[in-house]
């Protein structure tokens, strides 16, 4: 079985960097001007925790952008810029397209259904595009490689 690589194109990737871009700038804002008026000693807590939410903010900014998964004969190689993970063939029990509605419209990713555990997330996957055939092009990927898997 031919090794398959999901992930984020160059021309998402690039947009994904522009909308996480400017909320980590307004966030950075945020920050500078609070810790600017903060008066007292004892409001160094508010500056200190709105850095420690930018920086949370920029870390899985990145791990969203740069994440991908290798499909092998083997399972599902989850590589983000914080972990590796492996979720063999045999554990999943399903591939499915999840939708969240927010305020910027409605977003949708897949994720794998495990036979045991909590559901994760495929990186490289979100999208908030309708109807979107990358999204649906990924997700047959999945499904074709986890068929041959496990021989159905």
């Amino acid at each position: 079985m031919a090794e398959v690589w999901i992930g984020f194109n160059s021309a998402d990737r690039l947009r994904l960097w522009w909308r996480n871009g400017l909320l980590t700038l307004a966030l950075a804002g945020v920050l500078t001007a609070t810790a600017l008026t903060a008066r007292g000693p004892d409001t160094w807590w508010l500056a200190g925790g709105l850095g420690l939410l930018a920086v949370a903010h920029f870390v899985a900014m990145v791990n969203l952008t740069y994440g991908r998964v290798l499909l092998t004969a083997g399972g599902l190689e989850f590589r983000t810029f914080v972990s590796r993970r492996l979720i063999p063939w045999d554990e999943v029990a399903g591939i499915e397209t999840r939708l969240r509605a927010t305020r910027g419209g409605i977003w949708s990713d897949l994720l794998v259904v495990r036979v045991r555990g909590r559901s994760v997330a495929i990186p490289g996957t979100i999208t908030n595009r309708p109807f979107d055939a990358e999204l649906d092009r990924k997700q047959v990927a999945v499904q074709e490689c986890w068929a041959r898997a496990v021989g159905g």
